[in-house]
C-alpha cells in the first residue's frame, strides 16, 4: 500500500508538471527549465551526501574508534542484507540519526552523540533499522527523483508568469492565470513531495522494525527523540531547514498531526502503526513515556535487555 501511494503521488507530481507545461504553451521554454532542473538535482543526486555531511560536522567512525556503534550497523546491516554502510557521528546534543547516499552501495548512516548519549542500545538498533530501511528502499533516489519535477514545476511556474502573461489570451494563461500558476503550482508540488517523505517514513519505520525484530524499540527512541526535539535545539538544521526531512525526527519542531506541510508523519501515529505491527509480530513491550530532561548516559546503558546482539 505504502509503495502504490507512492507512486500514486509520483504520477500525481508527473501529471502536475505536464500540466503547467501544456497550459505554458511555450515547449522551449519548459525545456530549458527541465534541463535546468534536472541538471542541479543531478548535481545532488551525486554530492548531497557529501555536502550533508560535511554541513553537519559529520565525522567518520570504524572498528576501532567506536567499535559498539559500527559492530552494531553492520550486524543490523547484515540482517537487512545490505553492504556495510560508512557510519559517521555528529556532535550535536539533540539525538537523532538520518542516512545518506545514492544507492546502498554507496550509502551512510549519520547519529549524533546525544542519540548515542540519550537511548538504550535497543533504541539504537531500532533508529538504526529505520535508517538501514530508507537505504534498502532507495528513498534517497525517490526523493531526488522527486525534487527534480518539483523544482522542474518550480521553475516552469516562473517561465509562465513571464511567457504566459505576455501571450495572446486566446492560447495562453493571461496575466492573471500566469499569477496564479506561479504560486499555485510549486505549492502544489511542495505538498506532493512532503506527502511522499511522510510515506516513505511509514515505510521505513515498517521493515526497519522488522529487522530489528522489536516494533516497540523503535517506538520508545521515537518517543524520546520527539520530547528531546521540543527541549534540545540543533542549531544547524535551523539554519539550513531544507534539510530537516532527511532526519527520523524533524529537528525543527514537532507536529501533532500530519498536516500537508509537514515533513514527516506525526510521532505519535507512527508509534500507533508499530504498535499495531507489534502486535501482529508478537511483541509487547511499551515505548517509554516522553518528558523531563536528557542527561547524559553512558552509550546504550540501564536497558535491563540486551537484545540479539547482546
Amino acid at each position: 500500500m505504502n509503495y502504490f501511494r507512492t507512486a500514486l503521488l509520483l504520477a500525481g507530481l508527473t501529471a502536475l508538471f505536464m500540466g503547467v507545461g501544456y497550459l505554458i504553451g511555450g515547449a522551449s521554454g519548459a525545456m530549458i527549465a527541465l534541463v535546468i532542473a534536472a541538471a542541479t538535482n543531478l548535481f545532488t543526486y551525486w554530492n548531497s551526501d557529501r555536502m550533508v555531511l560535511s554541513m553537519y560536522g559529520a565525522h567518520e567512525v570504524d572498528a576501532g574508534s567506536a567499535p559498539e556503534l559500527y559492530n552494531l550497523v553492520a550486524e543490523l546491516a547484515q540482517r537487512a542484507g545490505l553492504p556495510m554502510p560508512r557510519v559517521f557521528v555528529m556532535d550535536e546534543v539533540q539525538p537523532n540519526a538520518f542516512a545518506t547516499g545514492r544507492n546502498p552501495e554507496n550509502a551512510a548512516v549519520a547519529v549524533t552523540t546525544g542519540l548515542m548519549n540519550q537511548l538504550s542500545r535497543e533504541e539504537l538498533a531500532g533508529v538504526i533499522a529505520h535508517e538501514l530501511a530508507h537505504i534498502k528502499h532507495h528513498d534517497t533516489l525517490l526523493m531526488t527523483i522527486t525534487a527534480t519535477i518539483a523544482g522542474a514545476i518550480s521553475m516552469l511556474a516562473q517561465f509562465g508568469m513571464f511567457f504566459g502573461g505576455n501571450r495572446e489570451n486566446n492560447n495562453g494563461l493571461g496575466i492573471v492565470g500566469s499569477i496564479l500558476m506561479m504560486i499555485l503550482a510549486p505549492l502544489g508540488a511542495m505538498l506532493v513531495q512532503m506527502a511522499i517523505s511522510r510515506t516513505r517514513e511509514y515505510a521505513a519505520d515498517n521493515l526497519g522494525a522488522r529487522i530489528v525484530g522489536q516494533p516497540m524499540w523503535l517506538a520508545s527512541a521515537l518517543v524520546k527523540i520527539e520530547g528531546a526535539a521540543h527541549q534540545v535545539p540543533n542549531y544547524e538544521a535551523e539554519r539550513n531547514p531544507a534539510t530537516a526531512h532527511m532526519f527520523i525526527i524533524n529537528p525543527l519542531s514537532g507536529h501533532g498531526v500530519d498536516n500537508l506541510f509537514a515533513t514527516h508523519p506525526s510521532t505519535q501515529n507512527r508509534i500507533a502503526a508499530l504498535q499495531q505491527l507489534a502486535a501482529e509480530l508478537g511483541t509487547q513491550t511499551a515505548p517509554r513515556p516522553a518528558g523531563g530532561s536528557y542527561p547524559p548516559r553512558s552509550p546504550w546503558g540501564g536497558s535491563g535487555q540486551r537484545g540479539p546482539w547482546g
